[in-house]
């Protein structure tokens, strides 16, 4: 079986198992955003602030997160974000899981035009969905 990082990264992706040991052996540099505490936009940006280690200078906002992901100053060229909990937030915040996706792909779509990539990894304790 192909694991993930073999690949070159395709939106929204379910996270293996043993990512952070894939992520290890593939020299991929891993960060988790832990979206099971939020509530609104606030909190969510908030779990991206504490998930990627970033300043207190941090936009809040949709264009600040964009920035980031694809400043490759601030980036590793091989990166990959796992979204914790992320079904469960999509169900719970339909109104902010649509432009965060946006916000996701793109910021994947212009890593990889940089020549960088950008693994995009929900993680589910209890399910199996392969795409988003």
């Amino acid at each position: 079986m192909i694991h993930v990082f073999a690949q070159a990264p395709q939106g929204i992706q379910t996270a293996p198992h043993d990512a952070r040991i894939l992520a290890a052996g593939h020299q991929v540099a891993l960060r988790e955003v832990d979206l099971s505490q939020v509530h609104g936009k606030e909190s969510l940006m908030l779990a991206f602030l504490r998930g990627l280690s970033l300043s207190g200078n941090f936009g809040h906002n949709w264009d600040a997160l964009y920035d980031v992901l694809t400043d490759s100053d601030a980036c590793p060229a091989r990166f990959a974000l796992v979204l914790c909990d992320y079904g469960h937030f999509r169900t719970r915040h339909r109104h902010l899981a649509a432009p965060l996706e946006g916000v996701l792909i793109d910021a994947q779509r212009e890593a990889a035009g940089q020549g960088r990539s950008l693994w995009l990894l929900a993680e589910e304790p209890d399910s199996d969905t392969a795409h988003w």
